[in-house]
């Protein structure tokens, strides 16, 4: 118990080390930083520590009891002497007595309780996986929208780089009398939403940052950065989503988990059914006494004398107790449908995951493919509304409906790429894949 404790003790100051941050930080980095230090993950290790413990109790209870005692008595006035007679006069009495017993039969409730212990262990391990996979599924969402902030970064950039282009060479021609000072100004107007928009992008940045170092439990995020690989949209098979969950059913740890509880339900009827059956066990031990009014003799005679041992058997039938063993069995009986009942849920659960994961998936490749479209689309726009405004064919109106269109239409490719990335991989990781981009 006491290394148990230990152990328990630093993983929890463990989960409070601090973390190298002179590096950018990619998705596997993150994820196992997360899968070793966050407390859900800590806080469940410790319950399957516990189920562990209760299956080592069951099996040992397979093993005799064995108990020691030792006594003194004191009797005052008249009592019962070594001799087995009662005399007057003040006497003291000292025993020492070591005894076992072992159960031979219980109807096989204990072998059904190690079996239920080691199934709920089972269960606790598949919990464990369960909040593994849960913190995997988070730390990706948040690295990917990191990403995604970090484009949006870059667009914003470049739409400043425009307008400080144009604010610039507008300049110039009030300089020379080829533009006025209403149209700079309006261009200015257009540089300040854009360094407004800078700033929120900035900010977006910063809370998506915030929001992954807290979630790998970093006491601090300052200087935290993450890796951003060259992202490309594949081709990715996604199959139907019945054909997804029929590849998740055998491989999710919350639909294992259920399942052995189901088992361990069954463990818990045959349990209650035992007590229907009779129960055999054995006892033997061993004593001595010492009585100071026995004829003179010393202790170590009386210990000889007095020493004796015994072996029994004892056999208890059931035959009525108050209906007790009967609302047992029934109460276990409808825990199982109960479980069957959490079990169909968690897999309708799932089954709406992967639904939705596939959805997602195919709305993002079919967003992407527009929005790619648009994007070129309005690049090309662009490029002739620059050109004309450059040659005075254009006004400034146009020209920034034109930017700001192109912009847009960046900014939804750029979302769609993020959303389709991550939607492929939610999808690859319920079939057993990884989240790796």
């Amino acid at each position: 118990m006491t290394a148990l404790l230990t152990m328990i003790l630093a993983v929890a100051v463990d989960t409070a080390a601090t973390p190298d941050l002179s590096h950018p930080w990619g998705l596997e980095e993150c994820i196992s930083w997360a899968l070793e230090h966050n407390l859900n993950v800590v806080q469940q290790e410790m319950s399957r520590q516990n189920s562990e413990i209760e299956l080592n109790t069951a099996q040992w209870s397979l093993a005799p009891s064995v108990q020691a005692s030792a006594s003194e008595n004191w009797n005052f006035g008249r009592g019962l002497g070594g001799d087995n007679t009662y005399a007057s006069g003040n006497s003291s009495t000292t025993g020492f007595s070591i005894g076992g017993g072992m159960n031979l039969f219980d109807g096989l409730a204990t072998p059904n309780r190690i079996s239920q212990a080691r199934l709920n262990l089972d269960a606790a391990t598949q919990d464990l996986e369960k909040v593994r996979d849960d913190i995997r599924v988070s730390v990706a969402r948040a690295y990917v929208q990191i990403l995604y902030n970090y484009e949006i970064l870059d667009v914003a950039r470049q739409q400043i780089a425009i307008d400080s282009m144009q604010v610039a060479r507008l300049e110039g021609m009030m300089a020379s009398g080829k533009a006025s000072s209403a149209q700079v100004s309006q261009q200015k107007a257009s540089l300040a939403q854009s360094q407004v928009t800078l700033v929120q992008a900035e900010n977006n940045l910063r809370v998506a940052i915030l929001d992954l170092a807290q979630l790998l439990e970093f006491p601090s995020w300052e200087g935290f950065s993450v890796v951003r690989p060259k992202v490309e949209v594949e081709d990715f098979y996604l199959g139907t989503p019945d054909d997804i969950y029929d590849e998740a059913c055998g491989l999710r740890p919350a639909i294992r988990a259920e399942q052995l509880r189901l088992d361990a339900s069954e463990k818990t009827i045959a349990i209650a059914q035992a007590a229907y059956m009779p129960s055999l066990s054995l006892s033997a031990g061993l004593g001595t006494n010492y009585y100071s009014n026995y004829g003179g003799k010393g202790f170590w005679e009386q210990m000889n004398d007095n020493f004796s041992q015994y072996i029994g058997l004892s056999l208890s039938i059931p035959i009525f107790n108050r209906f007790s063993t009967r609302n047992q069995v029934r109460s276990a009986q409808l825990n199982r449908m109960s479980q069957k009942v959490r079990l169909r849920q968690v897999q309708q659960q799932l089954y709406k995951e992967i639904q939705q994961a596939w959805n997602g998936a195919v709305a993002a490749r079919a967003k992407y493919d527009a929005s790619l479209l648009a994007a070129d689309a309005a690049a090309d726009a662009f490029e002739l509304v620059l050109a004309k405004y450059e040659n005075g064919k254009a006004a400034i109106t146009e020209f920034n409906e034109s930017r700001a269109q192109m912009l847009k239409t960046r900014s939804n490719c750029v979302q769609a790429t993020y959303e389709y990335l991550f939607q492929t991989r939610l999808v690859n990781f319920y079939r057993g894949g990884t989240l790796a981009l």
